[in-house]
């Protein structure tokens, strides 16, 4: 069964960026080399700071909107609650 995941990328400055796919290495590897071209290509949006998974598309879909409409400070406590150095989740992939 395939597995989606809701994820929050970072610049150093905190800029956050929230997004949804079904390939959390493959899409990490697209903002931390500037494929897309973008709000994260822009901003310098490149280090992982949260990530959750499902199994559920529509899940996946609706969290990342729920977590979208939240204010930044709401945002930046889900990163804290598992991330609290915010260190980059992906730093030893590539």
């Amino acid at each position: 069964m395939k597995l989606y995941y809701v994820y929050i990328m970072a610049s150093k400055s905190k800029v956050l960026y929230i997004g949804v796919t079904n390939d959390l290495r493959r899409r990490v590897y697209e903002h931390k080399h500037h494929l897309i071209k973008g709000f994260t290509d822009r901003y310098e949006v490149t280090k992982l700071v949260y990530y959750e998974e499902t199994r559920d598309v529509k899940e996946a879909i609706r969290r990342e909107k729920q977590i979208k409409g939240w204010l930044r400070e709401k945002k930046k406590s889900l990163v804290r609650s598992m991330n609290p150095t915010w260190r980059d989740l992906a730093r030893d992939w590539f």
